[in-house]
């Protein structure tokens, strides 16, 4: 048999806040410890007499907070295992034992399965002292989150938010740079510190941009952000992205979103796409990031009308991409090595006809060539299906041999010219030479479309360099002629 464990909570930091059966517990407890000592309410326990132990030495000799309360855990369950049956061992932890305590957690997790008994006594919690000394009341919307694992996806301004475990000001530095994801460096906050706790107690209001300057950050210091309903916090929410395209699509929105479909917005995906590219193309991100945004309301417009019959919402989209992202990364999300680009492609490869036989498909019987979609440009998908080929060895072995192809392809064309074959038979000789171009491409380890990018930015380039030039001169193009035109290309070739 073994001895129970009792959990009660200290409270807030007021000793005046300690309930009588609290107090009755621990006199009447077979052994005491505590979480921490660093609590206002430890001098009232000295002077009951209440003799207890502290964990706080194994803060020290742990690396981790994780660590620390599993330490912790693992005492108290070895206490009780050796303990007299009808003996009680109290684990008293600072404000309320059900907040923010991940020591307690623990014990509701392991003490069944051990045959341990487990009661809790509440206590005061510090969020008792936050809604009266902040004055905000939780059923307006409230957030509790922990200082240590806070992320701006979290945060939802429309809400009071307290953020607890707030240890020192790296930390607040931490709180400080998730804040300023969504709000303004300059929005007021609150900090407090032993709120409730007399000769102790101090609130402050501080520009979001000093959070990590605040002086007296310890085991009873919080941060508060009051509710706000201005609609620019919200506007760099995802939530808010999905509610508008929602609204113009619904029936008191916008008439042209209503009428919209699949197929009549198909090619604006396409566009926006190349937008993108060019702004990547020209290094402009100011520009890139407009751009972004256009080709992520074509997700959203798209996930929006399957939404409306309830096929799928893009919140089922986001939910596929993270399987899909976490199951084709084994070797950062499960127990796979990846020491190069070329492991991790591996990886991500296998992953992927692993998904396939998930599926009942079987990559052994299908063609080498899938998986390229139909409608790519014409040199992209050239080059991605002799790249498929290739690694089943249909390749050659050298450039050389494809220089060869290459001349060899030019000459039939040449021929087809020259003798006047028929139109749809040159055009096919004309797809040959391209074709065979591309692939020198993969013996280059360059992009055929990006090369031929960059050689249309180039022509464009030098042909304004003719245009401008020409202008200078008084005339335009339509009042040249070839040969001006092509010494003016001459020079430009020098100079852009």
């Amino acid at each position: 048999m073994s001895a129970s464990i009792t959990i009660v909570g200290l409270g807030s930091g007021n000793p005046d806040r300690l309930t009588m059966g609290i107090v009755k517990a621990l006199q009447q407890a077979s052994e005491v410890y505590v979480r921490t000592k660093d609590h206002p309410v430890m001098s009232v326990l000295d002077e009951l007499k209440i003799g207890m132990q502290s964990f706080d030495h194994i803060y020290e000799a742990r690396d981790s907070f994780p660590e620390v309360y599993a330490a912790i855990a693992d005492i108290l369950l070895e206490k009780a295992a050796s303990g007299e049956q009808g003996s009680v061992i109290v684990y008293a932890v600072p404000g309320h034992p059900m907040v923010a305590e991940s020591t307690v957690q623990i014990l509701r997790e392991r003490c069944p399965d051990q045959g341990i008994e487990l009661s809790i006594l509440g206590g005061e919690s510090f969020l008792d002292e936050a809604f009266i000394r902040l004055g905000f009341d939780p059923i307006e919307g409230f957030q509790l989150l922990d200082a240590s694992g806070l992320s701006p996806s979290l945060l939802q301004p429309q809400l009071h938010m307290v953020i607890g475990q707030v240890y020192d000001m790296f930390t607040a530095s931490e709180v400080k740079l998730a804040l300023m994801e969504l709000y303004p460096d300059d929005y007021t906050v609150t900090v407090g510190h032993a709120l409730g706790v007399e000769g102790q107690e101090q609130i402050l209001q501080v520009p979001l941009y000093e959070l990590d300057r605040v002086e007296g950050y310890g085991n009873l210091s919080l941060i508060y952000v009051p509710r706000s309903d201005d609609e620019m916090l919200r506007q760099r929410t995802f939530a808010r992205l999905h509610e508008i395209v929602g609204i113009l699509r619904s029936p008191g929105g916008c008439p042209w979103d209503q009428e919209q479909t699949h197929e009549s917005i198909r090619k604006n995906l396409i566009e926006e796409t190349y937008e993108v590219i060019e702004t990547i193309d020209e290094d402009d991100p100011e520009h890139m990031q407009e751009e972004l945004g256009d080709l992520l309301l074509q997700v959203m417009l798209h996930s929006q009308m399957e939404e409306e019959v309830g096929t799928f919402s893009v919140f089922d989209v986001i939910q596929g991409l993270n399987d899909k992202l976490i199951f084709r990364h084994p070797h950062v999300f499960g127990q796979n090595k990846a020491e190069d680009a070329e492991a991790a492609l591996q990886n991500w490869e296998q992953m992927k006809a692993e998904e396939k036989r998930r599926k009942g498909l079987e990559p052994e019987q299908a063609s080498a060539l899938d998986g390229i979609p139909k409608d790519l440009p014409a040199l992209m998908k050239a080059y991605k299906l002799q790249k498929k080929a290739s690694k089943v060895g249909f390749d050659w072995d050298r450039i050389s041999e494809v220089f060869l192809k290459i001349e060899e392809e030019l000459a039939e064309l040449r021929e087809a010219v020259e003798k006047g074959f028929d139109p749809e038979e040159q055009v096919a000789e004309l797809g040959d030479l391209l074709f065979a171009a591309s692939n020198v491409a993969r013996f280059l380890h360059a992009d055929p479309e990006e090369a031929l990018s960059r050689t249309n930015r180039k022509f464009v380039r030098r042909f304004r360099f003719i245009e401008d030039e020409l202008r200078a001169r008084g005339k335009t193009v339509k009042e040249s002629d070839l040969a001006e035109m092509d010494a003016i290309w001459q020079q430009a070739k020098n100079q852009v």
